[in-house]
C-alpha cells in the first residue's frame, strides 16, 4: 500500500479540436477525443486523454466513453493510485483482451491520468520517476498524404514554410502512386529522413516489389506494410532484407512485441502510447527495443495536448534518434491547456513539471469544445 489518497472521483468529457488541412485520419470537421480526471480523497486531480480513431482502430469517441464511465472508472473508486498493477489487472478482467490488449485507447486515458495524479503527487517529472535523463525537445516529422504527385512539392513547400525538415509518407493504396510520390520527395527534399507508412494496405506480392525499389529511393524504413495477422508475409519481408520492417497496429503490449520479436517478423516498432493503453506499457516497449537493438521510431494518432505531452514525454526520456510523427500540430487548432505545448519549426518543447507537466483549463478557452 502506498502513501496515495485513494481515488475518489472519475470524470470524462469528450473534447472537440478544430481540424486544419487534409488528412485521411482527420475526415471530420474536429478531432474528437475524451479527457479523463481522477480526483483522489484529498482533492488532487490527474488529467488523461484517449485518442479514438475509428478509421484506424474498432474504438470511437462513444465506445471510450463508454467503457470509462460504465466500467473502469466505477472499479477504481477507492483504489490506491500507486498500485498500477492492481488497476491494470481489474481494468483486463473488466475488459477483456481478444488478440491482445481489450480497448487499449479507451484504458490510455486511465493511464495518464494515473500517471499524472501520482507524478503530482511525487513531484516528479516523468524522466526523474523512470530515472532517465532530462530532454527539452523532441524533433517531429511532416506527414505527407498526396492524391497525386503533383500535390508534393506544393506540401513539402509548406512544411518547409513551417520549419519541418524531415517526413513520413501515407502509401497503401496504389503502388504506382506510392512511388512516383517518393521520386518526388526525394526530388524536392534530397536530405530529409523519409519512411513511409502503409497502414496494412499492401499484399504480401506488392510489398515484396515495393521495399527494394523504396530503399533504392533512400526511404529509411517500411513500416505496418501488412495487415497484423499476415505475420507470415512479415517473415518473408524481413528476410529479403531490403529495409527495415516497422509494426505499428499489431504491437499493443509487450507479450505482442516479444513473441514477434522471437519469430523474426519485425526490424523495429513505430511506437504510439495511445495505441498500447497509455504510458505504463508504451514504456515497457521502448525498453525491450532498446534493449535488443531493435527499430524506435515514433508516432501517434493525430493526439493534442495531453496525449501530446505523454507522447513527448516517453520519446524524450528514451532518446529517440529519429523524428517522430506526432502530427496534431499540423492537422488541429485549439488547445485545453493553460499554456498549450510549443512547437518552433520542428521542434516540440517537452513540457516540464510534475506528472505530465501540463495544466488543464476546463471548460476554457484555447479553442477547443468541451461537448456534453
Amino acid at each position: 500500500m502506498s502513501d496515495f489518497a485513494p481515488i475518489a472521483r472519475v470524470e470524462t468529457w469528450v473534447v472537440q479540436y478544430p481540424v486544419v488541412g487534409t488528412f485521411k485520419y482527420t475526415a471530420a470537421a474536429t478531432r474528437d477525443t475524451v479527457v479523463v480526471r481522477l480526483t483522489d480523497a484529498d482533492g488532487c486531480q490527474g488529467w488523461g486523454q484517449s485518442v479514438p480513431s475509428r478509421t484506424w482502430s474498432y474504438e470511437t469517441t462513444e465506445t471510450v466513453r463508454t467503457t470509462i464511465d460504465l466500467y473502469l472508472g466505477p472499479l477504481l473508486i477507492g483504489c490506491d493510485p500507486g498500485d498500477g498493477d492492481r488497476i491494470w489487472s481489474a481494468m483486463n478482467r473488466a475488459i477483456a483482451a481478444s488478440y491482445s490488449t481489450g480497448q487499449p485507447i479507451a484504458k490510455a486515458g486511465i493511464d495518464l491520468a494515473l500517471f499524472d495524479l501520482t507524478g503530482r503527487r511525487l513531484g516528479q517529472s516523468p524522466a526523474q520517476r523512470w530515472g532517465r535523463p532530462e530532454r527539452d525537445t523532441v524533433t517531429l516529422s511532416w506527414t505527407l498524404d498526396p492524391a497525386h504527385p503533383g500535390d508534393v512539392a506544393p506540401a513539402i513547400e509548406a512544411a518547409h514554410g513551417r520549419g519541418f525538415r524531415h517526413f513520413n509518407v501515407k502509401v497503401g493504396t496504389d503502388a504506382g502512386l506510392d512511388l512516383e510520390v517518393c521520386r518526388e520527395i526525394r526530388r524536392h527534399a534530397p536530405e530529409a529522413f523519409v519512411w513511409v507508412d502503409a497502414n496494412g494496405g499492401y499484399d504480401l506480392e506488392t510489398a515484396l516489389a515495393l521495399a527494394p525499389r523504396f530503399a533504392d529511393l533512400g526511404i529509411a524504413a517500411l513500416e505496418q506494410p501488412l495487415p497484423a495477422n499476415r505475420l507470415t508475409g512479415y517473415r518473408r519481408l524481413r528476410e529479403i532484407g531490403a529495409l527495415p520492417i516497422l509494426m505499428d497496429e499489431g504491437v499493443v503490449s509487450l507479450a505482442d512485441l516479444e513473441e514477434f520479436h522471437r519469430l523474426g517478423l519485425l526490424d523495429g516498432v513505430a511506437m504510439k502510447v495511445s495505441r498500447c493503453g497509455g504510458l505504463t506499457e508504451a514504456r515497457r516497449i521502448v525498453e525491450y527495443l532498446l534493449e535488443h537493438g531493435l527499430h524506435f521510431f515514433a508516432s501517434g494518432l493525430t493526439d493534442p495536448d495531453l496525449s501530446l505531452a505523454a507522447s513527448l514525454h516517453l520519446f524524450a526520456a528514451y532518446g529517440l534518434s529519429h523524428p517522430a510523427a506526432l502530427n496534431a500540430p499540423q492537422f488541429l487548432d485549439g488547445s485545453i491547456l493553460a499554456r498549450p505545448i510549443v512547437v518552433a519549426g520542428d521542434q516540440a518543447t517537452v513540457p516540464a513539471g510534475p506528472g505530465l507537466g501540463v495544466e488543464v483549463l476546463e471548460r476554457g478557452g484555447g479553442g477547443a469544445e468541451w461537448a456534453v
